[in-house]
């Protein structure tokens, strides 16, 4: 009888761990926004994202814009386009990597110009592979206007 009351809360213990937060295997890297200047009303932000058991980012919000957008930039032809993703997948243990000239978060109708060396802060909302969702809070440094991905 012991032994079998020992054995229930072992499964228990098991069984939440199993069901645990997909977004505490999801590693975020290099989050930066670009700068503005007065007058501005978008930017991007960028950032590395992995996630090891694969999810897709279906969302961000920011307290300085209105709108908050995923976009994607590609060539079609000799045009550059760009346009909102409803989701973009993050396959397991793959980085997707959020640059200049491919996937960003745009950031749209700013509420202030985003000078370098402040802090922006990020929610991303992320969707497991089980369909609930998540957020993840990020702070992306804002650089220089002209600022290029570092790695």
């Amino acid at each position: 009888m012991k032994t079998r009351f020992a054995v229930r809360p072992l499964a228990l213990v098991l069984s939440l761990a199993s069901t645990a937060l997909f977004a505490a295997d999801v590693d975020i890297r290099n989050p930066w926004v670009r700068g503005t200047v007065s007058g501005q009303m978008a930017t991007g932000a960028f950032l590395e994202i992995t996630s090891q058991s694969g999810a897709v980012l279906v969302g961000a919000t920011t307290p300085v814009a209105g709108v908050t957008e995923i976009h994607e930039m590609k060539m079609e032809g000799s045009v550059m386009q760009m346009r909102p993703v409803p989701r973009l997948e993050l396959p397991a243990g793959k980085t997707v990597v959020l640059a200049p000239g491919g996937y960003h978060v745009m950031l749209m109708d700013l509420k202030r110009p985003l000078k370098k060396g402040e802090v922006v802060p990020l929610t991303l909302r992320l969707e497991g592979r089980d369909r609930k969702t998540e957020t993840i809070e990020v702070r992306a440094e804002v650089r220089d206007l002209t600022a290029a991905p570092t790695h």
